[in-house]
């Protein structure tokens, strides 16, 4: 589910909150990295979980409106489209996802979430998406399966009051949030009419080593500090290191680290990466600062032969 680069943010984010605790041990970060990798997760499978709530929502709707001491027509014979949506109820019904919303208690019990759910509700049946979904007599598995979708895209993942909610929960969810959503709506779309089997995304993928990969780049960041500080001093001699921006360091620390450890990841993948992620997690235009700096370690650190390569088309 999560891909290399959201892995390589966790334990940027997570060597953040290490060199802001000296005292702390390679031991805690590690707990504090797969703890935040874990609610990645949780993002993912509450975001799931909106759509059986929503569901119940319209239930009651439906029995509070004929309970009224003169129901319309409509109250009676209410339009259900939305309650019998065959997307839902796959949700609804799917042990995956109750097994792995009570493991990591994704869930919205409470009164503050009912209310968000409650104020969400409302919020769609206004929406024009709702209204054409429910009055355009179409039917069918592919047509429930596109309005769910559309109505996740534009309704739900944009509601400012689930930002609200997200961001009092965790401060890392903002970060989550746009890959959490590519995964419910990949979740969503893999699902057929005629299967009986629909699976929900794992944490990590069969059989890959992307968690070994997290701890290992982590433990030898963490180990090798004093020696990948002494290469960034060394390489702006013209600026001291605490003049430099600290997530600037820290991106050139992880980057020097995995050139340095590990021997199948290709120099250009490495570099890429991180000059990616500082654009979003460092100053403006410190890419160039980083880029810059980066190159000249690669060249310092494979004349010392400190950077090896191996496979076939790995040596740049």
């Amino acid at each position: 589910m999560l891909n290399r680069r959201h892995l390589r943010i966790k334990v940027l984010q997570t060597l953040y909150a290490f060199s802001q605790h000296e005292d702390k041990e390679f031991l805690w970060a590690k707990k504090e990295l797969f703890k935040a990798v874990d609610q990645m997760y949780e993002l993912y499978i509450s975001l799931l979980m909106i759509f059986p709530e929503l569901k119940l929502k319209g239930e009651h709707r439906v029995d509070e409106n004929k309970k009224k001491m003169l129901p319309k027509e409509e109250d009676i014979n209410p339009n259900m489209k939305f309650i019998d949506n065959k997307i839902i109820q796959i949700l609804e019904e799917n042990a995956e996802l109750r097994h792995q919303a009570e493991d990591h208690k994704a869930n919205w019990i409470g009164d503050d979430r009912q209310e968000l759910m409650r104020k969400m509700y409302n919020h769609i049946r206004q929406s024009e998406l709702y209204f054409e979904f429910m009055n355009n007599e179409k039917e069918g598995f592919e047509e429930d399966k596109e309005f769910i979708v559309q109505l996740f895209k534009t309704e739900i993942a944009n509601f400012p009051l689930l930002y609200d909610f997200l961001e009092e929960r965790s401060v890392y969810w903002m970060d989550d949030i746009d890959l959490a959503c590519s995964m419910v709506i990949k979740t969503i779309k893999s699902f057929k009419e005629d299967s009986e089997d629909h699976k929900i995304l794992p944490l990590f993928k069969p059989n890959d080593d992307e968690e070994d990969f997290i701890a290992d780049l982590l433990r030898q960041a963490i180990k090798n500090r004093p020696e990948n500080l002494k290469v960034i001093d060394d390489l702006t001699q013209n600026w001291e290191l605490d003049r430099i921006a600290k997530m600037d360091v820290l991106l050139m620390e992880l980057a020097i680290t995995e050139l340095t450890t590990f021997s199948n990841i290709p120099t250009k993948v490495t570099l890429n990466e991180y000059i990616e992620i500082s654009k979003f997690y460092s100053t403006p235009k410190s890419n160039l600062f980083i880029n810059g700096i980066l190159d000249k370690a690669i060249t310092k650190l494979e004349s010392q032969g400190e950077i090896q390569k191996v496979g076939r088309g790995l040596m740049k």
